[in-house]
């Protein structure tokens, strides 16, 4: 366990409302769960005072086991965060239990622990962000957490909430000011007690948290970060998938300590047979569609390395952000990496036209709405894949009751698409106004492919270093609520002017809708008019 320090504030005149009575300990935060192993986890609560940090669990609801923790202060009054970590637990099990600080007991709650990569088990995760309070909407969290992620799962699958989700990614933007006290139990713990009492939740910073200590003291996150920045950033494994938190944030950003360590992490998890995904997340987007200035140049550092993983080792990867409020889903062009935006779980929604935007080629979806992200993780030793679920609770002039308005699966193993073949131009002249490249008809010999996308070149060489037209076009574009794509089959491509009396050689490739590109087709060339 770690060793947590007290903020002292300055301004003893504020007031919490939080101030316990006295020698009367009672629960401000109920348990929320932390760091999950198979045979480990830490449970977290606040008091309004006492020393007392005790845990009653067992595998049945009668508990019978007891373990004990730390507890330390907060704040000014005497509230107190307690700290237990139970250990020598079973893998993939159900374990029942209870907090107890002097006479403040809480009710009986439930977790179960993850399994061991070697066991395919299979499992869900939510990501969510940016639930920093809407003073126009103030109970969006609530609605998110409760009628969004526990009602979802329950209309969805038999059994309890920790059967069918196995943890929580929250990539910043907790609260909306960190450095106030109050707004971590009133604004993001008590709203969602019923999630979090029973799923272990990992965030990273966001620009919200101002970099308070209330954040680093309420978290007790895995320390495998580099140790002078301990909790900046860290990783995490669950089964076969590796989470990795990363902060993206001023002063923290710009660090050489962070993607050496992220390199390091990536290289060793390349050689782990037992990862077969990496799922990141941190706050700030590198490109947004619906709020450019809120974009930030050094998440694609981040990108780049995410990218080269998935190249050099073939395992999928993503990154999950937020701070753009509103859900965005696109994915690199030369690698099996997805981008997405999984906001927003109750920050005032950035809506169309509100900024500026821009309509970029890597993403095929964003919509200005609330909600969560569901990822589906299949375990399977054979064929293991994820399926990522976008859940809308739509906006002010559409609300959605848990809508399905997003899904991408990805597999780990490769299913290329079949080669296309070029058809026009081939070996004769065109005009310098331009002409039309037209390749055959998509085709996989796996069921259900469908063509997502295609990459067209055209150079003045036959190596393609350097191609005068480089063209990505995918099957959907939703911006500004159309399908810019609409009509599109992918099988055509305008140029544009070319050069008189000139040699040009063009090619294709074809993408299925789960990441995988075909190999190239074949060169083919054409020359222009003098």
């Amino acid at each position: 366990m770690k060793t947590h320090t007290v903020t002292v504030l300055l301004f003893f005149g504020l007031a919490t409302g939080l101030i316990a009575q006295e020698g009367l300990p009672n629960i401000l935060i109920q348990p929320y769960l932390q760091d999950a192993t198979p045979n480990s986890i830490k449970i977290m609560w606040e008091t309004s005072s006492g020393e007392e940090s005790l845990v009653e669990y067992g595998l049945t609801t009668k508990l019978g086991k007891k373990a004990q923790g730390i507890a330390y202060g907060i704040n000014f009054t005497a509230s107190r965060i307690h700290e237990v970590k139970l250990e020598g637990l079973q893998r993939f099990t159900t374990y029942y239990y209870r907090v107890k600080t002097g006479k403040a007991v809480s009710e009986v709650f439930q977790f179960k622990t993850p399994p061991f990569a070697d066991d395919h088990e299979s499992f869900n995760i939510v990501a969510m962000s940016d639930m920093q309070k809407d003073h126009n909407q103030p109970d969006k969290w609530h609605e998110i957490a409760n009628e969004g992620v526990i009602a979802y799962l329950k209309n969805n699958n038999d059994g309890t909430l920790s059967d069918h989700l196995a943890l929580i990614m929250i990539p910043g933007d907790l609260v909306e000011n960190g450095t106030k006290y109050e707004q971590w139990k009133n604004d993001f713990f008590n709203p969602a007690e019923n999630l979090f009492s029973q799923v272990p939740l990992y965030p990273t910073p966001g620009n919200h948290e101002k970099n308070s200590q209330f954040y680093f003291n309420y978290f007790s996150l895995p320390e495998n970060g580099t140790p002078a920045y301990a909790e900046h950033w860290w990783y995490k494994d669950y089964g076969n998938t590796r989470i990795i938190g990363l902060d993206s944030n001023s002063g923290y950003r710009d660090l050489k300590e962070q993607y050496q360590w992220l390199e390091k992490v990536l290289e060793e998890t390349a050689a782990n047979p037992n990862i077969d995904f990496v799922f990141a997340q941190l706050h700030h987007p590198h490109k947004s569609e619906l709020w450019i200035p809120g974009e930030e140049e050094s998440t694609g550092k981040v990108v780049q390395l995410l990218e080269k993983f998935s190249l050099v080792s073939g395992k999928p990867s993503l990154h999950f952000f937020g701070h753009t409020h509103g859900y965005s889903r696109g994915q690199s062009k030369d690698h099996k990496h997805l981008w997405i935006n999984v906001a927003s779980a109750g920050g005032a929604i950035d809506n169309w036209g509100e900024f500026e935007g821009r309509d970029y080629d890597e993403f095929t979806v964003t919509q200005d709405d609330y909600g969560f992200v569901l990822v589906e993780v299949d375990a399977d030793v054979n064929d293991p894949k994820f399926t990522v679920k976008r859940i809308s609770r739509g906006n002010d002039l559409n609300t959605h009751e848990n809508k399905i308005t997003d899904s991408i699966t990805i597999y780990k193993n490769e299913r290329k698409p079949a080669t296309p073949k070029t058809i026009s131009p081939n070996n004769n002249t065109v005009a310098i106004t331009g002409t039309m490249l037209k390749a055959a008809a998509f085709s996989s010999s796996y069921k259900n492919a469908f063509h997502a996308a295609s990459h067209w070149q055209i150079s003045e060489t036959e190596s393609f270093e350097k191609p005068i037209l480089d063209r990505w076009k995918q099957h959907e574009n939703w911006y500004y609520l159309e399908n810019r794509q609409k009509g599109d089959d992918l099988t055509d491509e305008p140029t544009e002017r070319l050069k008189p009396n000139t040699t040009y050689f063009w090619r294709v490739r074809y993408r299925d809708q789960n990441l995988h590109w075909s190999d190239w087709s074949a060169t083919a060339q054409f020359q222009t008019h003098n």
